[in-house]
């Protein structure tokens, strides 16, 4: 893998690695949990781990802005970015659950060309780069081969609102329920996408995202040969949904959805 990657990708790799040892020391400990909604929360280490890496990628890509989630003011995208979520799965890192990753993707001149994954939890980083293929610990990784739904397991993952949205949510589960081996729902986007770029999962889908939930991981997919679109079938644009798996998957969950 060393040897594929830009100089920029391993440095940037490093932070993001450095930048676990925040979360592993943070989660054995009580959480300071503030409500940013009704079930959507923020914690201290949110909070760190963010500041952490906006200083140090800042110092490898000077000319680059950020869109994070913990300081973001709205969800406009500069051409040239990097686009962060410090924690991904808060909740369940405030319950103790080691479902937590952090995602960290580089836009330049407004295309994503770098993702990364890492769940330092579960001792698992991912990472793509543009053109070069997706690893997850330095081994590589494709997306899986299943193409008949029976044998399919899809995850999916549900809005922060989904008290107005329920009977919505559940009739688009409905026929994946009915017609595939099984539905997951780990509560972390990124992670979703990277255990479907690797073949742990057959598809995922999920609306209400934000780009900080999808950018690297819409890149993991895509480099270790999947497909991704919009909900809708649209082509993919960061802007509020996902539809990910292998290409056969990616095209019968979608008629499903839909």
């Amino acid at each position: 893998m060393t040897e594929q990657l830009s100089p920029l990708a391993l440095q940037a790799l490093a932070v993001v690695k450095e930048s676990g040892a925040i979360i592993g020391a943070n989660h054995a400990h009580p959480h300071t949990i503030r409500h940013k909604g009704r079930i959507d929360l923020v914690t201290e280490t949110d909070i760190a781990v963010e500041a952490f890496l906006k200083e140090r990628l800042a110092t490898l890509a000077p000319q680059a802005g950020f869109l994070a989630e913990e300081s973001a003011e709205d969800l406009s995208l500069p051409d040239t970015c990097w686009i962060i979520d410090p924690v991904d799965g808060t909740t369940n890192f405030a319950h103790g659950l080691p479902l937590t990753v952090t995602s960290v993707a580089y836009r330049l001149n407004g295309e994503i060309v770098l993702g990364i994954v890492n769940a330092p939890l579960l001792r698992e980083c991912f990472i793509a780069e543009k053109g070069k293929g997706a690893w997850r610990n330095g081994e590589s990784i494709s997306v899986s081969s299943v193409t008949a739904c029976e044998n399919a397991l899809v995850a999916t993952g549900f809005p922060y609102e989904i008290a107005s949205r329920v009977d919505e949510i559940l009739e688009r589960m409905r026929p994946v329920l009915s017609s595939c081996q099984g539905v997951r729902r780990c509560g972390a986007a990124a992670l979703d996408l990277a255990w479907t770029a690797c073949g742990r999962f057959d598809a995922f889908y999920e609306d209400e995202l934000k780009p900080w939930d999808m950018a690297a991981g819409a890149l993991l997919v895509t480099e270790a040969g999947g497909s991704i679109s919009n909900l809708d079938g649209s082509p993919f644009d960061l802007r509020w949904s996902i539809l990910a798996g292998n290409k056969a998957m990616h095209e019968l969950i979608g008629k499903m959805i839909r």
